[in-house]
């Protein structure tokens, strides 16, 4: 609805007064949406006034309109019936208000007012707790500008085949609210993606107890491949570790990265392991190695040689793992290399 022809025109100069008024960076807006200045009507001291119920101080309403500065373009009616929105989901104001300075942009995409609704009344009833809806709205806004029914329709989706393949009932609610919390992104999905998904891995020999657990451990994130690009992974890793069926899908269960990264992110990583002289017989024996960036694994190699530990003669489970698990797994290392070599509670025979 607003214009982003600049040719011709000038800035709204009863715009500009008002943001100066609010100590707004006005090169700021300059440099990153100027067409907001040139629109004829802009609700610049209304939206401010709102904010500043919400308990923004003046610092607050200049960063916020600095950041989006399309905020000013909406009318107060559309603000406060997004504000009545997300209240619904924030503990109180000054949560919200803290929201929005982090999030403007989520906060002032007011085209899908009436999705946003029904979709947080939906997340509500399936049981998703409020913090995780806000952080929803902030991180994925772009799911609740779908229609609801196409998000029930993923969801029923899920719900069927996780009975399908073999889980309980009892447990189904609390698996796809897991699912979701870790990955909301799986509802920009197809149902048909997801099905087709599934049978590629059913007609890939994983059993269905497996196809389950695969799902667990990618967190929904094999919803977001196809089945071409799983069908190379596969191929590639086959091929590397030169592995039968059977193997390559005992690989894929312990690191289901070979089937996620595409075939250029894996040459590349095995490419960073193999230059600093680990095997390919270590990288099939922890495959889970390669769910590593090659910067990762570069920085701990050399911070496990400076303690003396040779990567290229043992396994590599102590690269492995989480930047905390690294660390409990350095320290062991540090601590047995520091360790005294005698006991210091045995008595010392001293000879007399």
């Amino acid at each position: 609805s607003y214009t982003t022809d600049t040719k011709s025109r000038e800035e709204n100069k009863k715009t500009l007064e008002s943001l100066y008024s609010l100590s707004v960076d006005i090169t700021k807006i300059r440099r990153l949406k100027e067409w907001v200045l040139l629109q004829d009507v802009a609700y610049v001291k209304e939206i401010a006034g709102i904010l500043q119920e919400m308990g923004a101080d003046e610092t607050t309403v200049a960063n916020i309109i600095e950041r989006c500065p399309e905020a000013i373009l909406h009318t107060p009616a559309e603000i406060n019936s997004q504000r009545a929105l997300w209240q619904l989901v924030c503990q109180n104001e000054k949560q919200l208000i803290k929201l929005i300075e982090q999030f403007p942009e989520s906060f002032f995409t007011t085209e899908y007012h009436q999705n946003q609704k029904a979709n947080i009344l939906f997340f509500q009833e399936l049981g998703l707790k409020n913090n995780i809806i806000t952080r929803f709205l902030t991180s994925a806004p772009n799911i609740f500008y779908n229609p609801v029914e196409k998000n029930k329709n993923v969801i029923e989706t899920l719900h069927r085949n996780y009975l399908n393949l073999g889980g309980s009932e009892a447990n189904m609610k609390i698996w796809i609210l897991k699912l979701l919390s870790q990955n909301p992104f799986i509802l920009l999905n197809t149902s048909t993606a997801i099905q087709e998904n599934l049978e590629f891995l059913q007609k890939n020999d994983f059993t269905d107890q497996e196809v389950l657990q695969l799902l667990s451990k990618l967190k929904g994130f094999i919803f977001q491949l196809n089945s071409t690009t799983m069908q190379e992974s596969m191929l590639f890793s086959k091929n590397v570790f030169k592995c039968s069926d059977q193997e390559l899908k005992q690989l894929v269960l312990k690191c289901p990265a070979l089937l996620y990264y595409s075939v250029p992110v894996l040459e590349e990583r095995l490419e960073g392991l193999l230059k600093q002289g680990i095997s390919i017989a270590q990288i099939k024996e922890t495959p889970m190695v390669l769910e590593l960036t090659t910067q990762i694994v570069q920085y701990r190699i050399k911070k496990l040689s400076a303690l003396g530990y040779d990567i290229k003669c043992g396994n590599l489970e102590s690269l492995n793992g989480t930047k905390k698990d690294f660390e409990v797994a350095y320290g062991k290392i540090q601590s047995k290399k520091e360790r005294p070599i005698f006991n210091p509670v045995a008595p010392l025979h001293i000879e007399e």
